[in-house]
């Protein structure tokens, strides 16, 4: 991908403008919900903030330009300020998600009200591929994806525990598996021309 992207600079520079909103807004919108609930942990670390800086992480980056998915820097979350801290952290962790399908589906009606030049068309449409693959990605229930942490509401604390140190592993391991056997490509694209039928009215190829 990022050997495609380099040969095409205008095409490099929409998608990495599209990656940096992408993950600013998600990991923004954990902090602002985790903040709303009362864990002012992020406000005091410098995450609640739309400075990209903040949240971007330089192996979920790098991932995300080389294989097409990845994450930015966690939000730091301290449960013991929630008052409920189960069902608030599953909260938290969906907020990221929701917001890269909601920034989507803002600019998908736009794109399908909204006549546009090619070029501009183009850039938006790099922008809700990058949000959708970013929310997929992150729905995985693997550590320290934020889908993992709706396991808690079928296992014990000590259990997520046990399958959050071994997560990282996993992860790379089930990215490894996608060159082989491509289920996330498959369902990225599910997702994808679900959405772009649904919202902007016609389907896509990516």
């Amino acid at each position: 991908m990022l050997l495609n992207l380099i040969s095409n600079p205008q095409q490099f520079i929409a998608f990495l403008t599209a990656l940096i909103l992408a993950i600013t807004v998600h990991e923004y919108a954990h902090a602002y919900a985790a903040d709303r609930f009362g864990d002012h942990t992020a406000r005091d670390a410098g995450r609640l903030t739309m400075n990209p800086l903040a949240h971007l992480d330089p192996v979920g980056t790098i991932f995300l330009l080389l294989v097409g998915f990845g994450w930015g820097k966690p939000v730091p979350i301290n449960d013991s300020n929630l008052k409920n801290p189960k069902l608030d952290e599953i909260i938290i962790s969906l907020a990221g998600p929701f917001s890269n399908l909601l920034l989507a589906t803002l600019i998908g009606l736009f794109l399908r009200f909204v006549p546009l030049s090619a070029e501009f068309t183009n850039f938006f449409v790099i922008i809700i591929i990058i949000n959708l693959v970013l929310m997929t990605f992150n729905l995985l229930p693997i550590p320290p994806l934020d889908g993992s942490h709706i396991l808690k509401i079928f296992i014990s604390g000590e259990a997520y525990e046990s399958f959050q140190r071994i997560g990282i592993f996993l992860l790379f391991a089930f990215i490894i598996l996608t060159n082989y056997i491509p289920i996330l490509s498959i369902v990225i694209n599910w997702v994808t021309n679900v959405f772009f039928m649904t919202v902007v009215g016609k389907s896509i190829q990516i």
